[in-house]
């Protein structure tokens, strides 16, 4: 049952991915390997027992069904985020950092709040499966998870500064990074404001 969430995500994004403009400008292959590699290792630990070993097996939490319960009720609130995002950007979303043909900034559904809401979304939903499975292999996919989709989310807004310019700085300026500012400096934010 944990997986449920998972298996709609997959689902989603395999119908909604047919569904979007053709590319103008992409990333290099190197750029999209170091996405690639850590999310297929991060996704190897949550859904699979290859390589947990060692370590990785011992648990951070104890055995609990209102543990496991919780660990479900976030990932599903981390997929509908996510949902939720991917759905705003429509045809716009891309799996690799790229420019769109007619690309225009998202701003609506989360994009209010968040500058990369779908990221926002998969983080939470690995927080969440990270509680059901209770064990420390969790927790090094939850850091190889944040650390790939940091790294995207940078090269993203690069690329998007060059097409987008001032625009982009001010949606910049009034969003947060990965998850929304509570004031003018959070936000987990990626640049400088004096910049």
């Amino acid at each position: 049952m944990d997986l449920i969430p998972w298996y709609i995500f997959g689902a989603y994004w395999l119908i909604t991915a047919l569904r979007v403009r053709r590319t103008k400008k992409t990333e290099s292959l190197v750029s999209r390997l170091v996405t690639i590699i850590p999310m297929l290792f991060a996704f190897e630990l949550l859904f699979s027992d290859l390589l947990r070993i060692g370590p990785l097996r011992l648990r951070f939490v104890p055995v609990a069904a209102w543990i496991e319960w919780l660990g479900f009720a976030i990932a599903s609130l981390g997929i509908a985020i996510a949902i939720w995002a991917r759905y705003c950007i429509g045809e716009y979303w891309s799996a690799r950092v790229t420019l769109k043909e007619g690309h225009r900034l998202i701003r609506s559904g989360p994009y209010k709040l968040v500058r990369h809401p779908i990221y926002t979304g998969m983080l939470v939903g690995v927080l969440g499966r990270t509680l059901t499975l209770g064990d420390w292999g969790g927790i090094l996919a939850l850091v190889l998870v944040l650390g790939a989709h940091w790294g995207k989310a940078r090269r993203e807004e690069a690329l998007l500064t060059a097409e987008f310019g001032e625009e982009y700085a001010a949606y910049r300026h009034r969003t947060g990074f990965l998850f929304p500012r509570l004031s003018s400096a959070s936000g987990m934010d990626t640049h400088n404001p004096r910049s």
